[in-house]
């Protein structure tokens, strides 16, 4: 029995000697080999590689796919003309030489975010310092996100290298910050009342002009026509007199006559009016006195 399980530990230490001699590498990473906390070897490319047990030899893992970092810082920074902006931008970057990786920047891929961040708001600052909010907001933006990536590359490519790639540099959003926003909003709401109220002013002095204009026209449209219709008027009674004065010219007496009974109905146009006459002696009522013979 004891043979059997010394066998048995034996083998379970080989075994155990054996697991922490081998080590897979995954397509996403690179293997990292240290001996003695200096970097062995490294594994870019994926599958069962060995080494030696620990403490002689570990094995790290960094990601070499391609990364983004997004920016989380809120202040400010000031453009051309002294306005303080607030932009989000991201970037594209990936690990592609581990060993300057590690020596120059960290062992994992928090330590390259942390600094990059701080690299890429610095180019940031640098470049929206030269430029207006317009240009920020033009077709100009390309340029400035090419010229931050530029730098970008300057400075990991540097004397001490990164060993990472910059791959794009983004900006999603430019607004003011929050500390003038409310005063820009309330600029733009006077100038919006500015404009208002000067178009209701242009309409309402175009209002009265057209009101003014068009009560001269109807005062000459009036005019116009009182002077036809008096006109007119003028020549009908003209020929209304005319026509009288013909068919009166041939009987006069009928003509007196009829001018009384004119008069006889005008005076009594109503059962109110009254006459204080004195029949006898009066010539209005010669016409009923004669029993018609004026008509005769």
């Amino acid at each position: 029995m004891n043979r059997i399980g010394f066998f048995v530990t034996s083998v379970l230490v080989v075994l155990a000697l054996l697991s922490s001699t081998l080590f897979v590498v995954d397509q996403r990473q690179f293997g990292v080999v240290y001996a003695l906390g200096q970097i062995k070897e490294v594994i870019t490319e994926p599958g069962l590689n060995w080494k030696l047990p620990p403490p002689f030899q570990n094995v790290r893992y960094i990601d070499k796919r391609l990364l983004t970092l997004d920016s989380t810082d809120t202040e400010p920074m000031l453009t051309a003309e002294k306005q303080r902006v607030v932009i989000d931008w991201y970037v594209r970057w990936r690990i592609s030489d581990p060993s300057e990786y590690i020596r120059n920047v960290g062992l994992d891929e928090s330590a390259g975010a942390l600094q990059l961040n701080r690299v890429v708001r610095n180019a940031f600052q640098e470049e929206i310092n030269r430029r207006t909010v317009r240009e920020l907001l033009s077709s100009k933006r390309e340029a400035l996100m090419a010229d931050v990536k530029r730098e970008v590359l300057e400075t990991v490519r540097g004397a001490k290298p990164w060993g990472v790639d910059i791959v794009d540099v983004r900006i999603t959003r430019v607004d003011y910050a929050e500390t003038i926003t409310e005063s820009v909003y309330r600029r733009m709401e006077a100038e919006r009342k500015r404009v208002a109220n000067e178009l209701r002013s242009t309409g309402a002095a175009e209002g009265e002009k057209i009101r003014a204009e068009a009560d001269r026209q109807r005062d000459i449209t009036i005019a116009n026509a009182y002077r036809d219709a008096q006109k007119v008027k003028g020549e009908g009674d003209a020929e209304a007199a005319r026509v009288y004065a013909e068919a009166f010219g041939k009987d006069p007496q009928f003509a007196q006559f009829y001018r009384s009974l004119e008069a006889y109905k005008e005076s009594f146009a109503k059962k109110s009016d009254v006459l204080v006459l004195d029949p006898s002696q009066s010539d209005f009522f010669k016409a009923y006195r004669n029993g018609g013979a004026a008509a005769r």
